[in-house]
């Protein structure tokens, strides 16, 4: 008895792991999306950039209010325009597919992201999160999380370098 009472327990088990549908992805198009779509930010193709995205997507860069793509389109040019050089660290990128409990669609994406600043050739390594919903194949929402406190010291300290050139001598 004690073995039929196993037994039912096991089978019971297998049939109710059989009938979860899989909602964890490490491929599907929305990721290959999400790689193009860094692939254009690293080449400065701006226009097949903005084409992954949804006319109505909204843009949270570490932050709760949503900015348009073109926002952030404005922002990513004047930000990379300081750059020698930019882009992930692809060799130790992660990135999966999730279809959460209400059936949306989101890919998340863990790399370090590097630039060199052109005018100090200082280089800055930033761990970068990316959690980006799909409808239809196109990016309508994207959250972008960093610690941008090294790269703000930068930014901070090329202005105040480009004040003081500018400054006459009196």
């Amino acid at each position: 008895m004690k073995k039929l009472f196993l037994l039912g327990l096991v089978i019971t088990l297998f049939i109710a792991c059989q009938n979860q549908p899989q909602r964890y992805f490490a491929e599907s198009p929305e990721i290959e999306t999400l790689k193009a779509g860094i692939n254009a930010y690293e080449t400065g193709d701006w226009s097949k950039w903005k084409s992954h995205f949804a006319d109505t997507a909204k843009i949270f860069v570490n932050s709760t209010k949503p900015i348009t793509v073109e926002k952030r389109l404005e922002g990513l040019k004047g930000m990379t325009g300081s750059m020698s050089s930019y882009g992930f660290n692809h060799d130790k990128e992660y990135v999966e597919m999730v279809l959460d409990k209400e059936d949306e669609t989101w890919v998340y994406y863990w790399a370090a992201h590097k630039a060199t600043f052109s005018a100090t050739n200082k280089e800055l390594l930033m761990p970068v999160h990316l959690a980006v919903q799909f409808v239809n194949g196109k990016i309508v929402e994207e959250h972008i999380y960093f610690d941008g406190t090294s790269m703000n010291a930068e930014f901070e300290a090329l202005t105040n370098s480009e004040t003081e050139i500018e400054t006459p001598e009196e």
